[in-house]
């Protein structure tokens, strides 16, 4: 396994050793500890103190678990390097156990509380928004690994996942082009990004590719029955069906779409929301041939991917996956350590202000780069799931820039 050094820029790995030695002496410790805290965050002479927010229980566990994994794997590997400014990362953990009243308790917790320097967390939009007013009024940092509806922007929040013009526009515009879609089915569970989401696919779609929706459907989360849906899509026909269900409704959804004959062989899917993770528990034969829009497959074909795949595998065994969502979460860590080591400070306002413009060459995902509405440059590509649990990419754009506010689609 390559060395957890080989996923830092030199140059911050030679900074970071320096530090460490800096950090020697007693009266250095203390120098570099009143110069790069004045804030009262969790900051000693070694340590800093992070937290970690995400569902491990409940119906988005399916989803978040391995953004937890993620976070915790990138934090072992800058640990291992030196950690940062000298100082080695301590996690708290906490549980939004899929109840967004619980995620903005925690995330109170985490900032009044435990005065973490930064958080790690969410998956669902509807989680995020309610812990953004937390994180505005305490002045927390966020890293955000999940693909959402973009129309915000925040200072206290850094977006590692798509937006919609990254993920729904460059997505509807490939299967558009590529299968000469011209009819969708809108499909959705009930809250805040899949209605969002759709809103903007439906505007594209009708205003821009000249389609037609015919049918738009939204589920609870959790739902479990999905057989009236399946026969009014059976019926339709549409030429694609667009769907953005999450968590453990996934499993049931294309099980059952399976079992009543809906298949690749005779329809088209595009999912937002279907990663490897998910697949794991719907099984790869249950969406054969269906096709996802993301930024990242684990199947990608680059040194960094082998070596970030290589790691996890070790770590978390060879049997384990990796999603869009769980590579997006990896990130944060280290686009964190760099923006610190950029501000020289654990400060928030400073570290937030250094943030635009850091790039990672590093990414498994290739190269990312923060823009300063916070979110990242990144690629769309879409993959074809097979058999095995995994996706074959058939399409990938350029570098596409984050517009989280895309004029004609509010």
């Amino acid at each position: 396994m390559d060395s957890p050094t080989r996923f830092l820029p030199r140059r911050l790995a030679l900074g970071a050793a320096a530090l460490s030695l800096l950090a020697a002496t007693v009266f250095g410790q203390m120098a570099v500890a009143a110069e790069v805290n004045t804030t009262g965050l969790a900051v000693t002479d070694t340590e800093v103190t992070v937290g970690q927010l995400h569902s491990a229980t409940g119906t988005m566990a399916i989803s978040e678990t391995g953004s937890i994994q993620a976070e915790r794997l990138a934090i072992e590997q800058i640990n291992a390097g030196g950690g940062i400014l000298g100082r080695q990362i301590k996690i708290i953990q906490e549980d939004g156990a899929s109840d967004w009243p619980t995620f903005a308790e925690k995330a109170k917790k985490l900032l009044v509380g435990d005065k973490v320097a930064a958080v790690f967390g969410c998956w669902t939009s509807a989680s995020r928004k309610a812990v953004l007013p937390v994180f505005e009024k305490e002045n927390g940092l966020l890293y955000y690994p999940t693909f959402y509806e973009g129309l915000e922007q925040s200072k206290n929040v850094i977006y590692t996942g798509q937006e919609a013009t990254q993920q729904i526009l460059a997505g509807l515009d490939w299967i558009a082009k590529e299968k000469g879609a011209k009819t969708y089915y809108l499909i959705g569970s009930d809250y805040i990004w899949p209605r969002t989401s759709m809103k903007i696919a439906r505007k594209h779609i009708e205003n821009v590719l000249g389609g037609k929706v015919v049918g738009e459907e939204y589920y609870p989360l959790g739902n479990t029955q999905f057989g009236s849906l399946i026969n009014k899509v059976k019926l339709k026909k549409p030429d694609v069906v667009f769907t953005a269900v999450v968590g453990g409704s996934n499993v049931a959804f294309y099980k059952q779409m399976k079992a009543a004959g809906v298949t690749s062989a005779k329809q088209n899917l595009l999912t937002l929301s279907v990663t490897e993770d998910e697949l794991l528990g719907i099984g790869g034969e249950n969406m054969d041939g269906f096709y996802a829009s993301m930024k990242y497959f684990q199947s990608l074909d680059n040194p960094n991917n082998k070596a970030f795949v290589e790691a996890f595998k070790a770590k978390y065994g060879k049997d384990a996956v990796i999603g869009d969502v769980t590579q997006a979460a990896y990130l944060g860590p280290w686009l964190w350590k760099a923006a610190v080591e950029k501000a020289g400070s654990f400060d928030v306002d400073k570290v937030a202000a250094a943030s635009p413009g850091i790039e990672l060459a590093t990414a498994p995902e290739s190269y990312v780069k923060v823009h300063g509405n916070h979110h990242l440059w990144s690629k769309t590509r879409i993959g074809q799931v097979q058999a095995d649990g995994q996706f074959k990419v058939v399409f990938e754009s350029d570098l596409i820039e984050p517009n989280p506010f895309p004029k004609g689609y509010q």
